[in-house]
């Protein structure tokens, strides 16, 4: 054979390769191809695909005359803004993106080869599941997937895009993943189907309502960022990534920004209402504080009394965890405790360093909490405080009472700089209900127990309810201005830039889970 043939026949493969697509059918459905997909998400022209040529190795139930190049997914490296990253598109034009020994063993290898090179891993699913024909083989192939998935946790970031129906073994590894995002009216994710649930549980449940987007996101907490579009998903992932180090034992990219490093805004002194009982919105603190109001919010929409997500301070980046008054009144209940741990943990793993706002009337009560196991997963909490060694900065802004002080990133708990704003509120619990407990047998015998009752309040507020007996002890560094928390904060990133710490050796913790 001449060389001219050989090439031809390269050539042609590769195409045959590309070709397999039925690009058709995938845009009746209202979905990019797995090739297009990687074009979005990646550099123009960075894109290197690996074992293009693979096909399966199975015979029965009459595969053996439909082996089709790549094997319903695609896979190699490429860039995002510049810095190397591993992926992986699930085709499901061919054999409904079903994954079998072959397909999971080009996934396996650019796993390994991110792990190695420390790297992101973005996986684009679009997946029905386990190969059927291939029987127990797919079942391991999705549990050699897995056992990467927990190997490269907290080593390299892993990003899970849901970008069509991906149901049983599909879910569990992007479940594995540190983020997962979805496309609204297009994406799902199931253990168990409609027809089986249907089967089993004799419920009638469509696909949206069943695992679409907009549930995972706000129901069962899955999902981490619901975009509107396929090309808005894949642009958000890039942008998430730009938070992030390549790996564990990178620092986070660091932007210069055109915002003034010792910014103060005069509306963070207004945004406390006098009355104490009154909402605010977090948001507006956290936006009028970070570089350019740029905000990243993440799991926007489940257990929205706290707030999650990355920004920048003086180029910076960090993550932040924030109380939210505007909902709930900013308590912690069992699932915003969940979704800060988790959230603390993935910053503290990728060396980001994370500001606390504080606005916590304490734990939210009731025999559904205390049931549900609050104090289990308050504890969740408190454990990846503690246990988090990157730089931790702490700002009260208003309440912060009984042991919600303590979890939410307090001096007590290792936290390195500790501030609060004039309207701080440090106390066991809020003036009314403490008043009730100690002087419980004087409002008894009280001739006008209101009028005592308010007398009462007003002096504990006044002698407890402030930042200053917690600031005596130390246990706070500062108290500032509101208007000076940019530049507060920014200073103390600075200053906490070379900070080392370190846990007790151990092979791992027991996080109560």
């Amino acid at each position: 054979m001449s060389d001219a043939s050989r090439l031809q026949r390269l050539r042609s493969l590769r195409d045959q390769a590309h070709g397999q697509t039925r690009e058709k059918d995938q845009h009746a459905r209202g979905r990019l191809t797995a090739r297009e997909r990687l074009e979005l998400l990646l550099d123009p022209g960075s894109f290197r695909e690996t074992d293009a040529f693979v096909t399966h190795r199975t015979s029965d139930f009459g595969l053996a005359e439909r082996k089709v190049l790549t094997d319903g997914v695609v896979t190699g490296w490429g860039t995002i803004d510049g810095r190397l990253t591993y992926v992986f598109s699930q085709d499901f034009t061919v054999f409904g993106g079903s994954l079998g020994e072959a397909h999971a063993e080009k996934i396996c290898k650019v796993m390994d080869m991110a792990l190695k090179n420390g790297a992101p891993i973005v996986g684009l699913n679009d997946s029905g599941g386990a190969r059927i024909q291939e029987g127990v083989v797919s079942l391991g192939a999705y549990a050699d997937i897995f056992l990467r998935n927990t190997l490269a946790s907290g080593v390299i970031p892993q990003i899970s895009a849901i970008m069509g129906p991906c149901a049983g073994g599909a879910v569990y590894s992007p479940a594995l993943t540190d983020f997962i995002f979805m496309v609204r009216n297009s994406s799902y994710m199931f253990v168990t189907g409609p027809d089986v649930v249907k089967t089993v549980t004799h419920e009638e449940v469509d696909f949206e309502s069943l695992g679409g987007a907009d549930v995972h996101a706000s129901t069962s907490g899955v999902c981490h960022y619901v975009a509107p579009t396929e090309a808005d998903c894949l642009y958000m992932i890039r942008l998430m990534l730009s938070y992030l180090p390549q790996n564990n034992m990178e620092d986070p990219p660091f932007v210069a920004s055109s915002d003034d490093r010792l910014r103060t805004e005069e509306g963070l002194n207004r945004l406390i209402p006098d009355d104490t009982s009154k909402p605010y919105e977090m948001r507006d603190a956290i936006r009028l504080v970070v570089d350019n109001g740029a905000f990243f919010e993440i799991h926007e929409h489940y257990a929205p009394n706290i707030v999650v997500g990355f920004a920048r301070l003086g180029g910076h980046s960090v993550g932040i965890v924030a109380n939210q008054p505007g909902h709930l009144a900013g308590v912690l209940d069992i699932n915003s405790s969940e979704k800060a741990a988790r959230f603390v943990r993935f910053c503290d793993s990728f060396n980001l360093p994370i500001i606390t706002f504080v606005d916590v009337p304490g734990f939210l009560p009731g025999t559904g909490q205390e049931h549900g196991g609050i104090i289990r997963h308050g504890a969740k909490l408190l454990y990846a405080y503690c246990e988090a060694t990157v730089p931790k900065l702490t700002v009260i802004t208003r309440k912060a009472y009984g042991g919600a002080y303590d979890v939410m990133s307090s001096k007590h708990i290792r936290g390195d700089l500790n501030f609060a704003w004039p309207s701080a509120e440090l106390a066991v619990m809020g003036p009314e209900g403490a008043v009730n407990i100690i002087f419980r047998n004087e409002l008894k015998e009280a001739k006008d127990p209101e009028a005592r009752r308010a007398e009462l309040v007003a002096e504990y507020r006044d002698k407890f309810a402030n930042p200053y007996i917690a600031a005596s002890r130390g246990y706070l560094d500062d108290v500032i201005e509101p208007s000076d928390t940019r530049p507060r904060l920014i200073n103390g990133l600075e200053m906490l830039s070379n900070k080392r710490d370190a846990n007790p050796a151990k092979k791992h913790g027991n996080i109560p889970l």
